[in-house]
């Protein structure tokens, strides 16, 4: 195996970004060191940014979410002079892989998704202070924050250069959030894409490409002005004690990762990775007092955590490993026990940042390139919260035990499988499998605290099969051997289309642009053919466009 990416950092390791916190104000200064690059060949020069940027900036955002829960507002601005962001670099994108492009492209918007869920839910606010170029991806950072303060300096712009530059789409999340957050007028955004050189000054507030634009001596008083307004919008706790989050307890070896509630098994010769899910193993607090003691070890928090660092891993460090066979393991009771806490307390900051951890962890699920199967067997917990994963699944496969009935698994549904942890198309994964057909719904919601075996998961269709216990080990390695016999291309597709059924958002189409156009224009030899824009970008050479429009 290459070298193994890691998603864990902490402020005190961070190359590129510096957090500073005054009162209900964070801030976040970008300052990218250019010679600190995730892999070598490239210079992170004009604040352009790479894989380990970003996931500098998602731990940053994660523990202002946690350790800072006063913060009301994040300000996220550059240390360079004349440079906000120059976007994702390109002679990294040049250079990469094309699994690595896809991959790099789905964290960094997940990462910027992150930040509107958090002005949606969590009353945390972005202000984007562009004191500089801002460009491709930086402009996309930008975009995702509630405001975007430009300065008027006669230099500083906004652009979307790829289309011009590097023959590539212009920012899966730019261009969508161009028309579906900022409104901004069709035949302007064709400019602005097919325009190198970007918008300034009152132009780019005209075409609602910034929200306002500030002469450079009142443009520090008029960010904090507008931080501290937003800030009086939000009702996040003045007083409240932050949560430290300590490094993840966790062991790699060749074929396995083991956490504390999380475990994964890879096996290489099936193309198959196993993710096990424990239930908590002792007694989980109850009341608020005894949940901010418990902290980041507090199991929906640790479990959250653990959960999203192992889809990370297997995304970015197992590219052979095309489908993921989804488990639990321990007592329901204490799941549901859980449960029960986080919908008692769910107004609480603590506790609503943690059900918006696991809502975004499990929202990587849905969007992760990969075939997830989930087994229901005998000493598993797809109770409430965990029945999640095995909705996220594919298929679900149960174990009927006719002659054992007490022995049989059970999935129980509970409050949180209603809307608590929606899908990016805001549906909860019930909805979404019965394209929201109330009956249907109401019909699991009646089951609630109730533990279901296989046939009558089976008759409320939350399962795709039931086989006995004398069929189980053939009909799941049958159905395992299949899959892992397809087109990876075929089935991304597939699952991509089957999994965001129905509605369609912002986010949705971010994804869908991702895995469809931006594949497709990725491996174009107009993008990275010999001549290919992105190959001869920076060379002095001019790129040579195979002018069939296809």
């Amino acid at each position: 195996m290459s070298t193994i990416i890691n998603y864990e950092t902490h402020p005190e390791s961070y190359k590129h970004w510096t957090l500073s916190v005054d009162g209900v104000i964070a801030t976040l200064t970008m300052n990218v060191d250019e010679d600190g690059g995730l892999k070598e060949g490239y210079k992170l020069k004009l604040n352009s940014y790479d894989l380990g940027v970003d996931i500098e900036l998602h731990d940053a955002v994660q523990r202002i979410r946690f350790e800072h829960p006063s913060v009301c507002t994040v300000v996220i601005t550059s240390a360079r002079d004349r440079i906000f962001c120059s976007g994702a670099n390109i002679f990294m994108l040049g250079k990469s892989t094309h699994a690595w492009k896809v991959n790099f492209c789905k964290f960094t918007n997940e990462t910027r998704n992150g930040l509107e869920d958090s002005s949606r839910h969590s009353g945390l606010k972005f202000i984007a202070a562009v004191n500089g170029a801002c460009a491709g991806g930086g402009y996309e950072l930008a975009a995702a924050c509630d405001e975007i303060i430009l300065v008027d300096d006669r230099s500083s712009s906004v652009s979307l250069p790829e289309v011009p530059l590097l023959g590539v789409l212009p920012g899966t999340g730019g261009l969508t959030r161009l028309t579906d957050k900022r409104k901004v007028r069709h035949d302007h955004a064709d400019i602005f894409c097919t325009t190198s050189e970007g918008v300034r000054g009152q132009r780019a507030k005209d075409w609602r490409l910034v929200d306002e634009v500030v002469k450079p001596a009142q443009f520090q008083q008029a960010v904090k002005e507008r931080a501290q307004a937003l800030a009086q919008l939000s009702d996040r706790p003045a007083e409240a004690q932050g949560v430290k989050f300590l490094p993840l307890n966790k062991e790699i070896t060749a074929d396995t990762v083991n956490y504390s509630f999380v475990g994964i098994q890879i096996n290489r010769d099936g193309r198959t990775a196993t993710l096990t899910v424990k239930a908590p193993s002792v007694e989980q607090p109850k009341d608020i007092a005894g949940i901010e003691a418990a902290g980041a070890s507090w199991w929906p928090l640790q479990m959250a955590r653990e959960l999203d660092d192992a889809i990370l891993h297997l995304r970015t460090n197992e590219l052979d490993i095309g489908t993921w066979i989804l488990k639990t393991q321990g007592d329901a009771r204490d799941v549901l026990d859980v449960d029960a806490s986080l919908v008692q307390h769910k107004s609480h900051w603590l506790v609503r940042e943690t059900i918006g951890f696991m809502r975004r962890t499990f929202a990587r699920l849905d969007v992760s390139s990969r075939s997830l199967f989930a087994l229901i067997e005998e000493g598993s917990c797809f109770a409430g919260s965990l029945l999640e994963i095995a909705l996220a699944a594919d298929r679900s496969y149960m174990l009927a035990m006719p002659d054992e009935p007490k022995k049989a698994p059970r999935i129980t549904p509970s409050e949180m499988n209603f809307g608590a942890l929606p899908m990016v198309t805001g549906q909860s994964r019930l909805q979404r499998r019965f394209y929201e057909d109330e009956a249907e719904v109401a019909a699991v919601r009646a089951k609630i605290g109730t533990p279901l075996d296989a046939a009558e998961a089976m008759a409320l269709g939350l399962i795709t099969a039931d086989p006995d216990d004398l069929d189980w080990a053939d009909e799941t390695r049958l159905a395992l051997e299949e899959r892992a016999s397809m087109s990876p291309d075929a089935l991304t597709g597939l699952e991509a289309n089957l999994r965001f059924n129905g509605k369609e958002n912002m986010e949705t189409r971010i994804f869908g642009r991702l895995t469809a156009w931006q594949n497709w224009i990725f491996i174009r030899p107009n993008a990275v053919g010999e001549l290919g824009a992105l190959k001869v970008y920076g060379s002095g050479n001019k790129a040579k466009f195979d002018l069939n429009r296809v």
